[in-house]
């Protein structure tokens, strides 16, 4: 009996993955991080997005008005609209399909749909263009309410993802870290280079001694939730076993993505034999830490 397929899905996006990681080329995971919006901090894929959201809202007005007002700027005004969100589309389709191949399921298949649509939205308007420039201008409007309806449709579902499936939400929100220092761990017990997983009041926490220092991560990865306490150790960084996202061990920043949202970091000190962490001070707007930060804590 033959051996079931996996869902078309999934092996499209095994071949779109494999293409972009190109056998862990330094270079192309240099343009992830680029595509993924790593350096923004945000998922640029969302930024993009409203370029030709907005291009082609504002040519379905200026084709309206060519309707309705005998001036002869309006239909070259949507013409051009309709050519600058082709252009914001193309960059949308690049950081949509990165963002899209390390996406889990169910939202994988959604995230697919979500992309194709937006594929045929994006083909009506450049026939649109096309029939406009032929002079066709009844059926180049014609293409681009089709398109627009397509797109929007598009829009709801890629809104789905975000609201429902928390694609490109930071996963880490809404832990309450504690304020005061709290034992996690006998100091005996926490061993050299070893990614070690502690609960600190109900919350995961991230524990690796390296080099005779202590770092101490939210253990939940910011991207998609993934186990940091299961990746592995890289140089100075922690990489998620989910998709190999990295983060420093200093102050929990990606440094390589899929994840766009930095990790948690924690204060940690040994104390009386004692491993113990409590919540990072956030710093104050002249860029210092606040008081309890001052607060001596034992070396390692």
């Amino acid at each position: 009996m033959a051996a079931k397929q996996p869902p078309a899905d999934e092996r499209l996006q095994k071949i779109v993955d494999k293409a972009l990681y190109a056998g862990g080329n330094e270079e192309a995971q240099k343009l992830r991080n680029f595509l993924n919006g790593t350096w923004l901090g945000e998922p640029l894929h969302v930024v993009l997005t409203d370029v030709p959201i907005g291009a082609w809202t504002a040519a379905m007005y200026f084709d309206l008005l060519d309707l309705i007002v005998e001036r002869r700027e309006f239909g070259p005004a949507a013409d051009a609209l309709i050519a600058i969100g082709l252009a914001g589309a193309a960059g949308a389709a690049a950081t949509g399909i990165t963002d899209w191949s390390d996406v889990d399921p169910p939202a994988r298949r959604l995230g697919l749909i979500h992309g194709l649509m937006n594929v045929g939205g994006t083909a009506l308007f450049a026939i649109s263009l096309l029939l406009r420039r032929k002079t066709c201008r009844t059926s180049g409007r014609a293409a681009s309410v089709l398109g627009f309806a397509v797109m929007s449709y598009a829009a709801h579902l890629g809104g789905k993802l975000v609201y429902e499936q928390r694609v490109g939400v930071d996963r880490t929100p809404g832990q309450v870290l504690p304020d005061n220092f709290v034992p996690v761990i006998q100091e005996s017990k926490l061993a050299d280079d070893k990614p070690t997983r502690v609960m600190a009041e109900g919350v995961p926490i991230l524990l690796v001694r390296r080099a005779g220092r202590l770092f101490a991560l939210a253990d939940t990865c910011s991207h998609f939730s993934g186990p940091l306490s299961e990746g592995k150790l890289v140089d100075n960084c922690i990489e998620c076993p989910y998709h190999a996202s990295r983060f420093s061990l200093e102050d929990g920043h990606v440094v390589n993505g899929p994840a766009v949202h930095p990790q948690p970091r924690l204060e940690v000190r040994a104390h009386d034999g004692q491993i113990e962490i409590r919540k990072a001070p956030l710093p104050n707007p002249d860029g210092s830490q606040s008081l309890h930060s001052v607060q001596p804590s034992l070396p390692v």
